[in-house]
C-alpha cells in the first residue's frame, strides 16, 4: 500500500498540519484502517480508493472515523495531483459529507465544502473555565465556536482538556478577528484522540459564514494559531464555502502491512502458480515417460 505523509495548508516544511495519505487499491477493512491511523498518531489518516471517474474518501483520527476533514482532503488531493492524476486540474472525492470537489491553480488547492453556520447559543461558566479564559458568546454546529476580544487572547490561551471533554461537543473552536488576516483560530477535540490540532480546514466550514457576516466580506484570509500554524484562503458561497491552502510533500513510502482483500489476491496468485507448475510438471513427466517408451530399457532421460 503506498503512503504519503503531506503538509497542509503551508509551503513550508514542518509547518501546517500533517496528514497521511494511504492508498490501498481496495478498501481495507474499517478495523485495519483505524489501527492504521493510531499506529500514524497524526491528526487525521486519509484513505483514497479510485472509483470510477471520482475517489472515494475516508478520514480517521488515532481513535475515531470523522465525516469531514480539511487538511487531509488537500493532503488527498495534493498525492491524487502529483502522483495519480498529473493531466488533471479537478477532481472529486466521494466522502460521508457528500461529493466534495477540489481545484488546483498552480500550487494553491481550493476545496469546496459544505457551509455550516453556527447559530448563537447559552454561554456558560463551564465553556469559558474550559478554555481558561472569558469568551464573549457561544456558537454551535458541529463545533462550539467561542468568540474571543482579541487575537492575542486567541494565540496565549492555555486550554483545560479535561473540561473540554466533559463539555461532550465533538470539537472546541475558539477564534477572533486578526490583527494582520481577517480572523485567527485555534482548535481542541481531545475526546477525538487529538487534543488540538494544527490546522483544521472543517472548522472553517462554520469560521467561514461566521465571519463573512461580521466582516461584511465574502473572500477572507484566515491564520490558525497552533503551534505549526497555517493559512487557509476563504470564499463564503452561500450553502457552500470554498477553502484554499498550499500543501508539501513530506514523506513517500509503502506501507508492510496487507489487508485482507491484498492478503487474498496475494493467496489466489499463489494458488495459480502452484497450479501452473503442477501442469508443467505432469507436462515434464509425461514426456518422460515417452522417451522411455521409445528407448525400451534406457535409465537416462533427454
Amino acid at each position: 500500500m503506498k503512503y504519503y505523509v503531506v503538509d497542509a495548508f503551508t509551503n513550508e516544511l514542518f509547518k501546517g498540519n500533517q496528514a497521511g495519505v494511504c492508498l490501498p487499491g481496495e478498501w481495507p477493512t474499517d478495523e485495519i484502517m483505524q489501527k492504521i491511523a493510531f499506529e500514524n498518531n497524526l491528526s487525521e489518516t486519509a484513505f483514497v480508493v479510485k472509483q470510477g471517474d471520482s475517489y472515494g474518501l475516508r478520514w480517521f483520527t488515532p481513535t475515531v472515523e470523522v465525516d469531514l476533514c480539511g487538511h487531509a482532503t488537500l493532503a488527498s488531493a495534493y498525492v491524487v495531483f502529483n502522483f495519480i492524476n498529473k493531466n488533471s486540474n479537478v477532481i472529486e472525492f466521494e466522502t460521508k459529507s457528500g461529493t466534495l470537489a477540489v481545484q488546483k491553480f498552480d500550487d494553491l488547492y481550493e476545496m469546496d465544502f459544505p457551509s455550516r453556520k453556527p447559530n448563537p447559543v447559552k454561554l456558560t461558566p463551564q465553556m469559558s473555565q474550559a478554555i481558561g479564559i472569558s469568551a464573549q458568546e457561544a456558537h454551535l454546529s458541529r463545533d462550539l465556536v467561542l468568540l474571543l476580544d482579541n487575537e492575542q487572547q486567541v494565540r496565549d490561551l492555555t486550554p483545560n482538556f479535561d473540561l473540554i471533554k466533559k463539555l461532550d461537543y465533538f470539537a472546541v473552536v475558539v477564534t477572533a478577528k486578526g490583527e494582520k488576516v481577517d480572523f485567527v483560530s485555534r482548535f481542541f477535540t481531545p475526546q477525538a484522540g487529538v487534543p488540538e490540532d494544527p490546522v483544521t480546514g472543517s472548522a472553517h466550514c462554520s469560521l467561514i459564514p461566521f465571519w463573512a457576516e461580521r466582516l461584511g466580506k465574502s473572500e477572507m484570509i484566515a491564520r490558525q494559531l497552533s503551534q505549526r500554524g497555517g493559512i487557509l484562503f476563504c470564499k463564503n458561497d452561500d450553502t457552500r464555502v470554498k477553502i484554499a491552502g498550499k500543501a508539501v510533500l513530506y514523506l513517500q513510502g509503502r506501507y508492510l502491512c496487507r489487508s485482507s482483500a491484498e492478503k487474498l489476491r496475494t493467496l489466489r496468485a499463489f494458488f495459480q502458480l502452484t497450479k501452473t507448475l503442477l501442469w508443467q510438471s505432469q507436462q515434464i513427466f509425461c514426456s518422460k515417460k515417452i522417451q522411455l517408451v521409445t528407448v525400451g530399457n534406457q535409465l537416462n532421460f533427454l
